[in-house]
């Protein structure tokens, strides 16, 4: 038996922690602020947090913090994030051609 590939693994593991790809997906957008992405993700303002702190780790999303008052935060994709653009497009052009309505909607119904 073959083993995977440490790097596979580390960018599968990544990839696959909840919410990463939803808040990848949203930076696809353009740069946001804190507040933006917690409008536009059903996930807590903590959480979102300790994601876009992992992902900064990673060298994946940019921070730049701007003078002012009140202190203006704001997200992008750093140039390794947005190397990923053409593999979240695909995720979800596979999500749309073989994930039902009927399927997400049976999912919402079980964790509800």
């Amino acid at each position: 038996m073959e083993t995977l590939c440490p790097r596979f693994e580390k960018a599968m593991g990544l990839l696959s922690t909840r919410w990463v790809g939803l808040i990848l997906f949203d930076l696809l957008e353009g740069e946001k602020r804190f507040s933006e992405m917690e409008a536009d993700l059903p996930i807590s303002g903590r959480l979102l947090s300790d994601r876009l702190k992992l992902l900064e780790k990673e060298g994946i999303v940019d921070r730049k913090i701007y003078s002012e008052f009140p202190v203006r935060i704001e997200y992008s994709l750093s140039e390794k994030g947005r190397a990923l653009e053409p593999v979240i497009k695909e995720i979800q052009s596979w999500a749309d051609h073989h994930i039902t309505h009927e399927e997400v909607n049976e999912e919402a119904q079980l964790k509800g």
